[in-house]
C-alpha cells in the first residue's frame, strides 16, 4: 500500500475514533458506489451523517479542509442522493467533514466542520 493510501486509512481511523468518543455511532465506513466513496457513515442523535474525511501529514499544500472544493462538495451531495436510494427510509442527511493533520511523531491535530455543504 502506497504511504499515501495508508495515511489516509489511519485518518479515517483516527476520525471515527473521534466520532465515536463524541457520541458518534458509525454504520459504514468507505461505502461506494457507482459515483464514489463515502470515508464514514454515522449517525448522531438520530440524525444520519455523511462524513468526508481529509488527512495530510503536513500543512506544506495546505490545510487538508483545503481539499474540499466546490467540485468535492457538489460529489458528495451528489453521494447523499445515492446513499439515500440504496437505503430506503432514510430521511434527512448531514455532510459534515473531518480534518487530521498527522505529524512525523506521529500525533494527530482533529477538527471537525459539521454541514459543510
Amino acid at each position: 500500500m502506497a504511504q499515501k493510501d495508508r495515511l489516509g486509512r489511519e485518518g479515517e481511523s483516527l476520525a471515527a475514533e473521534y466520532l465515536e468518543r463524541r457520541g458518534y455511532t458509525i454504520v459504514e465506513r468507505n461505502w461506494r458506489c457507482r459515483s464514489g466513496e463515502v470515508d464514514i457513515v454515522a449517525e448522531h442523535q438520530g440524525e444520519l451523517v455523511l462524513v468526508e474525511v481529509k488527512t495530510r501529514s503536513s500543512e506544506a499544500f495546505g490545510h487538508p479542509f483545503a481539499a474540499i472544493t466546490p467540485a468535492k462538495q457538489s460529489r458528495l451531495r451528489r453521494l447523499a442522493g445515492l446513499w439515500r436510494e440504496a437505503h430506503p427510509g432514510t430521511g434527512a442527511i448531514r455532510i459534515d467533514a473531518v480534518a487530521v493533520l498527522r505529524s512525523n511523531d506521529g500525533a494527530a491535530a482533529i477538527e471537525h466542520l459539521r454541514a459543510v455543504c
